[in-house]
Order: structure tokens, then sequence, then C-alpha cells
């Protein structure tokens, strides 16, 4: 009985729906960083702190919110940190080809227009 009423109370069901966020930043992992929100990603991180805070804090303590919570600051930091890269240290440059000034590899032959 105990257990079937923490399973049906919002001590439960509210970190469930917060898995949400954790669960996209991982997901996002895989996508370009130049789609990457810097101040998103910050608002996310210190939300997130603020809320494992809450979560430690309240009585009875909600460890499943604490940890998701935990999980989502980890999460964005990776992200953060990806974003970092690409507009602060040269990741943008990397990711885009230099163009040379020899001449193409493959000519069809057709010179261009002057």
């Amino acid at each position: 009985m105990r257990f079937r009423d923490y399973l049906t109370s919002t001590h439960f069901w509210g970190p469930v729906a917060n898995w949400g966020l954790p669960l996209a930043a991982f997901k996002d992992m895989k996508a370009s960083p130049d789609m990457i929100s810097g101040r998103m990603t910050t608002a996310l991180i210190l939300y997130s702190m603020t809320f494992m805070r809450f979560a430690y804090r309240v009585q009875p303590r909600n460890r499943l919110l604490m940890a998701c919570h935990f999980t989502n600051v980890v999460a964005q930091s990776v992200q953060a940190g990806r974003y970092i890269n690409y507009h602060y240290r040269g990741g943008a440059q990397r990711a885009t080809p230099h163009k040379t000034c020899g001449p193409p590899a493959a000519s069809s032959g057709v010179q261009p227009p002057k």
C-alpha cells in the first residue's frame, strides 16, 4: 500500500515528467553544436541546480527529483562545453572546410566567368 501511494503521488510523477529535460539533452548531443543556445543551456544548469537543492531540502527528500536534476546538470554541462568549444575555441573553423588557392581537384573544363 505504501509503494502504491508513492506511485500515485506528485512526489513520483513530478520527477518522472522532469526526466524529459536530461533525455532531450542527451539526444541533442548528437546534433551539431551550432544549434546549441548558450543562454538556454546556462538557464537549464542554474534551474536544475536550484531544484536539486529543493529536492534535497524538501521533507521527505525527493531523491528521484534530485537524481533527475543532477543528471540534467551533467548533460547540460556537456552541452555547454560543446557550445564553448564550437563558438570560442575554434570548433566552427574546423567544422567548415577551408578554401584553397589552387585549381579544383576535379575540373569539368568549364572556365568560371571573369
